[in-house]
């Protein structure tokens, strides 16, 4: 996975009704860290992993999002390149990935966090397309992909279970504005 190619960074924070979206600093790495290790959280992503080469400043690339409510961090959305995708459908589009703390669960904070970077790319690179993959297992997961406008590309084996490829079209193929 790479950068996304030509677009400015770091924007000025994304506010949503509830959230806050900006670049991470070193103030975030303990959550980064809880995201890493947390068991709930890395269920559907091979597990939890150790964390201790964790930078300082982690995620600080384009289209790295520290997802804030109330002035405290609860999670991550990252938009990058799937360069090494497995899935000739993914290879070399913008890829969407989020991660959040169990206690922010249930509540609308991954659809309101992700489709406001999906609408920060949308000005960014407006033709570009988005994918997401996801265990089929994810219910969660499948449900968010449905509410921001993915659709099923392909489903296939991986890591020892049913994933799911669902692609996003560019804004301009959805009708929206243009530049």
């Amino acid at each position: 996975m790479t950068d996304l190619g030509p677009v400015a960074w770091p924007p000025d924070p994304i506010r949503t009704e509830r959230l806050v979206l900006r670049e991470s600093q070193a103030r975030d790495r303990p959550v980064f860290l809880e995201l890493l290790t947390c068991p709930e959280v890395n269920t559907y992503l091979g597990g939890p992993q150790s964390g201790e080469d964790l930078p300082a400043v982690p995620e600080s690339r384009p289209g790295s999002f520290v997802v804030e409510l109330d002035g405290a961090m609860i999670g991550h959305v990252l938009l990058r390149r799937a360069t090494g995708h497995r899935r000739p459908a993914a290879a070399g589009r913008a890829d969407l990935g989020y991660l959040f703390v169990p206690r922010a669960w249930g509540s609308g904070y991954a659809t309101e966090a992700c489709a406001a970077a999906l609408a920060w790319l949308d000005d960014a690179l407006p033709d570009e397309p988005v994918v997401l993959t996801t265990q089929t297992a994810n219910i969660a997961s499948m449900r968010l992909a449905a509410r921001l406008g993915f659709t099923e590309v392909e489903r296939f084996e991986a890591w020892d279970a049913e994933q799911w490829l669902g692609l996003r079209s560019p804004v301009r193929g959805r009708g929206g504005s243009s530049r």
